[in-house]
């Protein structure tokens, strides 16, 4: 999968593009996470994709097949893992990233578009590429709903990835003053949360994009 061929020789991908947002493990440097999205929108300031529902994605797995999130916590970073290919279930996921931000910010509806809450995943901030854009997710997530509440997630996960040495002490600061910023951004009401997107729908004529057998593959040159 690649942006069209239009796209590629223009700033910025065009809405309908179909890319891969993608994440490499801390250390490994290895794409372990693989999600085929829709460009919403793309622009000096804001990268907006569309992940439908049904979409076939990658994600980590044990060598044993077991869901990541059914190890103890205490061997869940070390225990051996593998990729593996699964459909993503439920409603479609809208994905907001801001250049240079240390997080994307994504929207979740329930079914009949009943708006739910928005989910700011940390991370680093991402490299693009000609097939799309890539990134380190950093465990600590946040919560935020309508009535302007919000929490932390993952609390266990952030601190269980420095117990075994997956995250360093430098990162994990650098990880806490992130969340500091989304936390200071989300009482402000910044955007995204003021701009509305909760009220976005995907164009109808847009279908599921299909995951490439070549998914993992190395970039061979910057994106637009």
């Amino acid at each position: 999968m690649t942006a069209s061929a239009a796209s590629q020789h223009s700033a910025h991908w065009a809405p309908g593009d179909r890319i891969l947002w993608r994440y490499r493990g801390i250390g490994s440097g290895d794409v372990h996470i693989c999600r085929p999205v829709t460009v919403v929108q793309d622009t000096a300031e804001l990268l907006a994709v569309w992940m439908a529902p049904g979409t076939e994605c990658v994600k980590p797995v044990l060598t044993d097949g077991t869901p990541v999130h059914e190890e103890p916590l205490a061997t869940r970073y070390t225990a051996p893992r593998t990729t593996t290919r699964a459909h993503w279930h439920g409603t479609g996921v809208l994905k907001l990233a801001r250049p240079d931000e240390p997080w994307s910010v994504w929207l979740f509806w329930e079914r009949g578009w009943r708006f739910r809450s928005w989910y700011v995943n940390l991370e680093e901030p991402r490299t693009r590429w000609s097939g799309g854009v890539d990134s380190e997710d950093h465990f600590l997530d946040i919560s935020v709903y309508p009535d302007r509440s919000w929490f932390w997630r993952d609390e266990d996960e952030f601190a269980q990835a420095q117990r075994c040495g997956l995250m360093g002490a430098a990162q994990a600061e650098r990880v806490r003053r992130a969340g500091a910023a989304a936390v200071e951004l989300i009482g402000a009401w910044g955007a995204p949360f003021s701009d509305g997107w909760e009220d976005w729908r995907p164009d109808p004529a847009w279908t599921v994009p299909d995951l490439p057998a070549d998914w993992d593959r190395t970039p061979a040159h910057t994106a637009p």
